[in-house]
């Protein structure tokens, strides 16, 4: 049998919208469950609730398949039989089913919704709000009208009737209502500027301009030569160059201006490091556009960076320095005798003495990188070593005891050491008599009033035996010649070799020293021990690399304006402000 099955549902408006299916079976299921073929979505139908079965007498018969029932023409039942032909409804919750069935035609099923309550409408309008306010038309347009006043009228009015001023974090902006307009929190380095809005953006719909941020950043450097930048940035996309000249549209300046690397209104917290795409722009490839450029190309800290090269100094006794690849297995000249490997040997001499004087001292049974290296407050780096604090507790300078008082040389000035030694034979001594005669009394040797007026060639045999190859000086420094003078070598002791990049220690306090330096087999103080890219690849791989423990972007290491001293062109400055902070974890 074929069933007609009507739906009838009604808009918001009270528009009747009609939908029509045919069902070519001899059986209906009505309930709450979508897979029923009549589905009634009322939480009064339960989830099967009847059964629709057409007998052989052309009549239906309506089941219910639990105990709750449905009414038909009115009354409750739970099964009953009756002619479509002849008309018949079914009520299942607020759904009514009317049954219709024309000559030649199969029968009807009308679904439709009951009214939920029978209240006059027009008596419950009276209690509405809506019956005493404007209409929702009239009342979207005030607002409208509203909102356009406060929040663009006013804000674009005052910023242009203000007094321009320089930016000034004590100062409240002139601005009304621009907090509005604002994308979200400043970064903690501009945080001081939350309510004063036109500080940066100085004219209305335009971004934010390179000689604002030189306002308060005018010390800050060029990363390189204008010129030099433009030639050296790699061809954009056909879609970046479409964005961009539609930001300019915007008054926002080309690629290269502070605001396509330094983003704002990302949150409070520390300034967003520069994307490694921002620096790969110019850097992948960028000899093929700067031939003469002295940098090799990097793109990525995984796979496309060059070997580091460490600055230091090549020629003994000499200020110059070099730059070189640790490739090359650099050996500095820095003018000092140290092998790392007999000072951490845990069973020479060395750790035999860290024993002796370890309770005194605070050593262990051997020397560690600690006994002699002092991080800084900030942990960051490394003290500079110092021999009084760092190396005099074994390698002693006295020279002289008087009484219980014990006198030491005064490290690094050659010139007072020779006049502390040559004040022992300061005292004129008279010689001994002709003839082994002697002075009575307390004008002998060793009396009170006793002189020796000859030469004192003691002192100057102790400075020659200090300054030699084996002397006390000797023992760490190289000894020379200087105007005719017994002297040693000046010594050159860098900070900092990584002339272009930075090393935080205090972010690997994890690690052990011996990870990265390999001090305990260096056998002589020329070598140059600082890790090459490959031990720093074991952790650190691109921004874009999934599997690097430590995805790291060119920002970690790298600023983009600070430069180094002793570049061509360049003169020597201090150190200028950072503004492209490092990526860390937050504090």
């Amino acid at each position: 049998m074929t069933f007609l099955i009507r739906t009838i549902d009604f808009t918001a408006s009270g528009r009747e919208i009609v939908r029509d299916r045919e069902v070519d079976q001899s059986s209906l299921t009505i309930g709450r469950a979508a897979e029923s073929d009549i589905h009634l979505p009322d939480l009064a139908v339960e989830q099967n609730h009847a059964t629709l079965t057409s007998q052989d007498d052309g009549t239906i018969l309506a089941q219910a398949a639990g105990t709750l029932g449905f009414t038909h023409d009115g009354k409750t039942t739970t099964s009953t039989s009756f002619d479509p032909a002849k008309g018949a409804e079914l009520g299942f919750g607020c759904y009514r089913l009317a049954f219709s069935r024309d000559p030649d035609a199969p029968a009807s099923i009308t679904i439709s919704k009951a009214a939920e309550h029978s209240e006059d409408v027009d008596d419950v309008k009276g209690f509405a709000l809506a019956s005493a306010l404007p209409s929702k038309r009239a009342m979207a347009w005030v607002g409208l009208g509203i909102i356009l006043f406060a929040f663009l009228i006013v804000p674009i009015y005052t910023h242009l009737n203000r007094d321009p001023a320089k930016p000034d974090y004590d100062r409240t902006g002139q601005t009304m209502m621009d907090t509005s307009w604002s994308t979200g929190a400043l970064s903690l380095a501009h945080h001081g500027l939350e309510d004063n809005c036109e500080a940066c953006h100085v004219k209305p719909f335009e971004s934010v301009r390179d000689e604002t941020c030189l306002t308060c950043h005018e010390a800050i450097g060029d990363h390189a030569k204008i010129d030099r930048q433009l030639t050296g940035r790699g061809p954009m996309s056909a879609g970046d160059e479409f964005q961009w000249k539609v930001a300019g549209m915007f008054g926002k300046e080309g690629p290269g201006s502070c605001s396509t690397c330094h983003t704002e209104h990302e949150g409070a917290g520390r300034m967003e490091p520069t994307a490694q795409q921002f620096c790969a722009e110019c850097h992948d490839g960028m000899d093929a556009r700067l031939t003469d450029t002295k940098l090799a190309n990097a793109a990525d800290f995984g796979d496309a960076h060059p070997q580091f090269k460490a600055i230091y100094h090549p020629q003994l006794g000499s200020e110059e320095t070099a730059r070189i690849s640790l490739a090359d297995t650099p050996q500095e000249q820095h003018g000092l005798k140290f092998p790392h490997e007999m000072h951490m040997n845990t069973r020479g001499g060395v750790a035999r003495m860290a024993r002796n004087i370890g309770a005194k001292q605070g050593y262990g049974n051997s020397l560690v990188c600690a006994d002699c290296h002092t991080p800084t407050s900030d942990k960051e780096g490394f003290l500079p070593v110092k021999m009084e604090d760092d190396c005099e507790s074994c390698h002693s300078l006295v020279y002289d005891r008087v009484g219980t008082t014990f006198r030491s040389l005064r490290h690094g000035d050659i010139d007072q050491m020779r006049a502390d030694l040559r004040a022992m034979d300061r005292a004129p001594r008279r010689s001994a008599a002709p003839a082994g005669r002697k002075r009575p009394g307390e004008y002998a040797r060793g009396g009170l009033y006793y002189q020796n007026f000859g030469r004192p060639a003691r002192s100057y045999i102790a400075i020659n035996r200090a300054l030699a190859k084996d002397g006390v000086c000797g023992e760490c420094h190289i000894p020379t010649t200087r105007n005719g003078k017994a002297d040693v070598m000046p010594v050159h002791l860098r900070e900092n070799y990584l002339l272009n990049g930075w090393f935080d220690h205090k972010e690997h306090e994890q690690e052990e020293c011996s990870t990265c330096h390999k001090a305990e087999t260096s056998k002589t103080s020329e070598d140059l021990l600082l890790p090459g890219i490959a031990v720093c690849r074991d952790c650190h791989l691109g921004q874009d690399e999934k599997q690097a423990e430590v995805p790291s972007s060119c920002a970690m290491c790298h600023s983009y304006h600070p430069k180094g001293a002793n570049l061509p062109d360049e003169k020597k400055t201090p150190t200028q402000d950072t503004v492209a902070l490092m990526s860390r974890k937050p504090e």
